[in-house]
């Protein structure tokens, strides 16, 4: 991935904001993300039982837009969960002054927090700073790059991937960053992503395409097997491209859902390598089982286990661990006919140690991105899972992360 974006990345019709308001000690905590007609969106939010105000909001005004919407804006610094009716009046109120500046419907707006759970939110700071917040918006890529930044609350590093692909002979272009780092497990995490593109495609096909892509992306890392509360992924399409119109699912749709795999993947993946206190991605591959549902319970089950994981972190190549995690995860298979590949070399045949160089190994798992391979032997089910080593960084971060 370049270093940062260019304005040749950047869809047309979209314009981005951020300032510091206060929310943080330092820095920017407050962004914003404006397309200049209606745009077509879908979404795709947290599956805990616990949900932040902006996120039952934002679901609300997607069904009340009949999912058009005209901005997205993003506070960190404060999660606005567990804020009780203030904390729902406080998102409500910052949709409703966007909506004002901007001219359009408050159902047209959608509202973001990533922050600490519990601390009411400081709703003057956001409603000041966002007349300015307005004026400064713009389509070059400095802007984008600071509302990378705004939204960041752990993260080490802002997280951005964009693509391009041809539609009717017109480039269309497609743009994401995301925000994440602890609290990060499949069916969405401490994790906030958006994604802007001036494809035309009508609302279904959009919703249809994010939540594919997010299966094989977002809902396919973990880093602490944490659910977060306020976890929320948004693609907006406001057809600035003048590219012919995506209503069914045809090659243009084929292509366009291709590009925005790639987008989503490197977003998950950079989340995954910024991991709290991470040294090195993991891949879990696990394959022969009897479905791909079979095959991703067992590599969702190995990416969760803390005993893995801190294998991992010391580079020991303690296999017992990967292939007992893997018998805890509730799927029938013969333990004697599992092959167990660690960084390119095998280190379990059959379900018994095969013969390798311990040494040789350590170093290979030292790399900054090793791969697992979990052969089952009983079916044609594959499944990927990416997930970092524990170590204890991520302990340190979050023993204090409110002092």
């Amino acid at each position: 991935m370049k270093s940062g974006p260019s304005s040749a990345d950047i869809p047309r019709g979209f314009t981005f904001a951020a300032i510091a308001c206060g929310l943080k000690k330092k820095g920017l905590d407050l962004a914003l993300l404006t397309s200049k007609t209606p745009a077509s969106a879908a979404a795709v939010f947290t599956t805990n039982r616990v949900q932040a105000a902006p996120v039952r909001l934002s679901r609300e005004h997607l069904k009340k837009s009949r999912h058009k919407i005209r901005a997205v804006i993003v506070n960190s610094g404060n999660a606005n969960c567990c804020t009780g009716s203030p904390g729902v009046a406080a998102s409500r109120k910052t949709a409703a002054k966007l909506s004002r500046l901007l001219g359009c419907s408050p159902h047209e707006v959608l509202v973001c927090s990533t922050g600490v759970i519990g601390v009411p939110l400081r709703i003057e700071k956001i409603l000041a700073a966002e007349p300015q917040l307005v004026r400064s918006s713009s389509s070059n890529a400095a802007a984008f790059e600071q509302f990378t930044r705004a939204i960041m609350t752990t993260d080490t590093r802002p997280k951005w991937a964009s693509a391009k692909l041809r539609i009717g002979g017109k480039q269309v272009r497609l743009l994401g960053c995301a925000k994440g780092s602890g609290m990060i497990a499949p069916n969405m995490a401490t994790m906030l992503g958006f994604l802007a593109t001036d494809a035309a495609i009508s609302p279904p096909l959009l919703s249809r395409a994010l939540r594919t892509v997010v299966a094989r992306s977002f809902n396919a890392i973990t880093v602490d097997g944490d659910t977060s509360t306020n976890d929320t992924v948004a693609l907006l399409a406001n057809g600035e491209s003048a590219a012919k119109k995506i209503a069914t699912e045809d090659g243009n749709y084929r292509r366009f859902l291709a590009a925005l795999e790639n987008v989503c993947q490197s977003l998950a993946l950079s989340i995954v390598a910024d991991g709290e206190g991470a040294q090195r991605v993991i891949e879990i591959e696990v394959r022969g089982a009897v479905s791909y549902r079979a095959a991703n319970t067992i590599a969702r089950t190995i990416a969760h286990s803390p005993l893995v994981k801190t294998a991992f972190a010391g580079a020991d190549p303690n296999w017992g661990r990967i292939l007992a995690a893997a018998g805890r995860a509730g799927i029938p298979f013969d333990p004697d006919k599992v092959d167990i590949q660690l960084a390119g070399i095998r280190i379990c045949r059959q379900g018994r140690e095969h013969p390798f160089d311990e040494r040789v190994a350590h170093r290979k798992m030292l790399a900054e991105y090793v791969p697992i391979v979990v052969d089952l032997h009983a079916g044609r089910g594959v499944a990927r899972v990416w997930t970092c080593d524990f170590t204890a960084e991520y302990v340190r971060i979050n023993a204090s992360y409110r002092t």
